[in-house]
């Protein structure tokens, strides 16, 4: 168990220290780009909030296109801002190109971080009608039910049933019906039925 906290106190040390190298980068770049206050401050928490979004959009298994877009796109803001602080360039002479990607960059960020908060798949449940708009789709009907077979009858249980059937019609003058009939022979009510079919 120790060693286990150990790992991971060690890993979460290591992002730690990555993340506040990391975060310092990006706010240095941004305040030679000319951002400054808290403005510079902003450029980081973007950044990794983007990276933060996309990288959970990728776990979540939807809209992979979308979500490694926009990782990308993060992780090479990340990464160049990184590199940038390490001597390739003059932080006191930024080149223009660079104040315009980091003057760019919030409205990249904003329409980054907002596809990946409202695109969501559409369940197989839901069709898109010829108009545009989303319908339910009808549901498929149900075969018609087979009707139910009667049970098969020994033959000796239907000549039984017609000597019943005979006496009761001889004692009361009327044909028996099913509910006497089952009661008599002491059957269930399908094989009453089908007795009283065959009768």
């Amino acid at each position: 168990m120790r060693a286990q906290l150990a790992r991971v106190d060690a890993v979460l040390v290591q992002a730690l220290i990555a993340a506040a190298l990391s975060f310092a980068h990006l706010h240095d770049v941004a305040s030679a780009a000319g951002q400054d206050g808290w403005k510079a401050w902003a450029y980081p928490v973007s950044v990794d909030l983007l990276l933060v979004a996309a990288w959970r959009r990728l776990r979540s298994g939807t809209t992979k296109a979308a979500a490694w877009c926009w990782f990308v796109i993060a992780l090479v803001a990340s990464l160049g801002a990184n590199i940038a602080t390490a001597g390739l360039l003059d932080l006191g002479n930024v080149p223009a190109w660079l104040r315009i990607l980091v003057a760019g960059w919030p409205a990249i960020a904003f329409l980054g971080g907002t596809l990946l908060a409202h695109s969501t798949p559409k369940t197989p449940a839901v069709v898109e009608a010829s108009d545009g708009q989303e319908q339910e789709p009808e549901p498929t009907p149900e075969p018609p039910e087979a009707p139910a077979q009667r049970p098969a009858v020994p033959a000796a249980l239907v000549a039984h049933a017609r000597k019943v059937a005979t006496e009761h019609h001889t004692r009361t003058g009327t044909p028996i019906d099913t509910p006497t009939l089952r009661a008599r022979l002491g059957v269930p009510a399908p094989m009453a039925e089908a007795l009283a079919a065959q009768l």
